[in-house]
């Protein structure tokens, strides 16, 4: 079978390019985020408000549930996402923080993704994709730290952390009914930082904190995932996709946690799809997912108060906490040919109010996301998938007392999301 599909010359050089322009997505930020997680990978899920662990949503689904391997089937995709997020500060009240409000410069990404699946006989199957988280990428003219915080400081201030997973995928029919998956996954990481030298005084390593320009992290993890019919009308997933365990920033020593370590957390997903006997072009599908943000020093270690240099064993950091994520989301298959989706996630605040100060160069503040989507067969083989989301703007206003007493400041982020992709099936 996978002799014949390298066989077939269109095919081939469609599955070429998809793998190629997916690789680039390890030199752009990622999508719609929790955190900086993105909400679901590739089109249908997206459409679906990042849902995906209990049913299936192409050969990116797999980076949700890699059990879905053997539902998906021979199929190849490819997708360009348009990313437009909207973030901005506003500080307030006597201080030593520069007062007024900043949007960050920066607001409009384009994101290749892409993958390939092969079915390995009746019970198991192979692909190969790669998959992307980003969202921490900011760029402010203004820098707040001059000139009352410090003597001096550079502009742009900001940073940008990206993230891309190459993943195999390995999934089989345990029975009938009962499908596990898992996958290996390579993961590479670039971070930058700019204009963060009046917090020089606060570093073991002021020489490695920051406007070191890319630095780059490798390292790796796994995927686990389990899809059960239950009967009938009820499908449940579950997964698990690992730490990944990464290099350390080595440019960045002296601004992350354990001398610029920074590892990727853990995230936990399960959830349950419904196809009513009565209406079964309709399937409402509901997760819980727990991404553990607190499992990494460098983004949950508080700086509020400042005890400890940046860069030490126990020094600051993000102050981020594990992040909840609740969706409900619903597959409509109008036709033979046109499936319509639909859905609205919410996530946990991912800092206290204390917090704020340092969260300046990451406002990862959407809780509220919304999506539809639809997708439409053009014939046996091809296939278009579309989708739109919305991330809610929402705020985080809180005060530091250790670097900013008796000012408030604003944290501030809306997401706009358009995915297009195409399918190719045998």
């Amino acid at each position: 079978m996978i002799t014949t599909w390298f066989a077939a010359p269109s095919l081939a050089r469609f599955g070429a390019f998809c793998l190629l322009a997916c690789a680039a997505a390890a030199a752009t930020p990622a999508s719609a985020t929790n955190g900086y997680f993105a909400n679901g990978y590739g089109g249908a899920s997206k459409g679906l408000a990042g849902a995906g662990v209990a049913v299936k949503t192409g050969v990116l689904g797999l980076a949700q549930n890699p059990a879905m391997g053997t539902r998906v089937g021979n199929q190849a995709g490819f997708c360009l996402t348009t990313f437009a997020p909207s973030r901005d500060f506003d500080i307030s009240g006597r201080g030593a923080l520069q007062t007024g409000r900043t949007e960050s410069t920066k607001d409009i990404f384009f994101i290749p993704c892409g993958g390939v699946n092969f079915a390995l006989g009746d019970r198991a199957a192979l692909g190969l994709f790669v998959f992307g988280n980003g969202g921490m990428n900011t760029e402010y003219d203004t820098n707040p730290f001059v000139p009352n915080y410090g003597t001096a400081s550079t502009t742009p201030l900001g940073v940008n952390l990206e993230q891309a997973f190459v993943s195999a995928n390995l999934s089989f029919d345990v029975t009938d009914t009962l499908s596990l998956g898992f996958s290996p996954i390579l993961a590479v990481q670039r971070f930058s930082a700019t204009g963060l030298e009046n917090f020089a005084p606060f570093s073991s390593d002021p020489a490695h904190l920051t406007n070191n320009g890319d630095d780059i992290s490798m390292g790796y993890g796994f995927n686990l995932g389990a899809v059960w019919d239950a009967t009938p009308q009820w499908t449940f997933g579950a997964a698990y996709r690992s730490r990944m365990w990464m290099d350390p920033f080595d440019d960045y020593s002296g601004l992350f946690a354990e001398q610029g370590d920074f590892d990727i957390p853990p995230v936990a997903t399960i959830g349950a799809a419904f196809t009513p006997k009565s209406q079964p072009r309709l399937t409402v599908t509901a997760e819980y997912q727990r991404i553990f943000y607190s499992d990494i020093p460098a983004l949950s270690h508080s700086h509020n108060p400042m005890t400890t240099p940046f860069g030490a064993d126990d020094g600051p950091g993000f102050g981020w906490k594990d992040m909840d994520v609740m969706r409900l989301a619903a597959i409509y298959r109008a036709s033979d040919k046109l499936t319509l989706r639909s859905g609205i996630s919410h996530a946990s605040q991912f800092i206290d109010s204390d917090e704020v100060v340092f969260n300046i160069l990451a406002p990862a503040t959407p809780q509220w996301h919304a999506s539809v989507g639809a997708s439409y067969a053009i014939d046996a083989h091809w296939g278009i998938t579309g989708s739109y989301t919305y991330a809610f703007r929402n705020s985080v206003s809180g005060s530091n007392a250790a670097l900013a007493p008796g000012q408030k400041i604003d944290l501030s982020m809306e997401q706009h999301e358009l995915a297009l992709g195409v399918t190719y099936r045998w």
